[in-house]
């Protein structure tokens, strides 16, 4: 989900369908998949899990809106390796998004129909990605 919502915030829509079906893969309850863009106020997020998915937004814009309450935050649920682990993952999507979306690489079939599953109800579609 800290992918998603990373791919979200600089649009790459290749990169939210496949985080999104990432999630779906490993795990994520069922009623966040189907409530993700509602993570902050939906009953199926903790704390913990909105302060870790405000951080990915925070963390993957330009320039990087991180602030001491943000941080603060965020250490109230999570140690120092979990929130490096958090970066990775957030770094690595920095990267995937702007390579996917700048050379428009074609989407793959499930990764559709997982955008489509959990996402087209707020407008996701394949975009440049065809």
């Amino acid at each position: 989900m800290i992918a998603w919502v990373s791919s979200n915030a600089t649009g790459c829509r290749y990169c939210q369908a496949h985080a999104i079906r990432a999630a779906e893969r490993y795990g994520a309850e069922q009623e966040q998949l189907d409530n993700i863009w509602e993570y902050r106020t939906h009953p199926a997020f903790s704390e913990a899990e909105r302060a870790a998915l405000d951080f990915s937004l925070a963390a993957s814009q330009v320039p990087n809106a991180v602030d001491d309450e943000i941080k603060q935050e965020l250490y109230k649920y999570w140690n120092e390796g979990e929130i490096v682990e958090m970066l990775g993952v957030i770094s690595l999507f920095g990267y995937l998004n702007r390579w996917n979306d700048s050379m428009a690489t074609t989407i793959e079939e499930g990764a559709i129909e997982s955008g489509e599953q959990y996402l087209g109800k707020h407008g996701w579609n394949k975009g440049k990605h065809v």
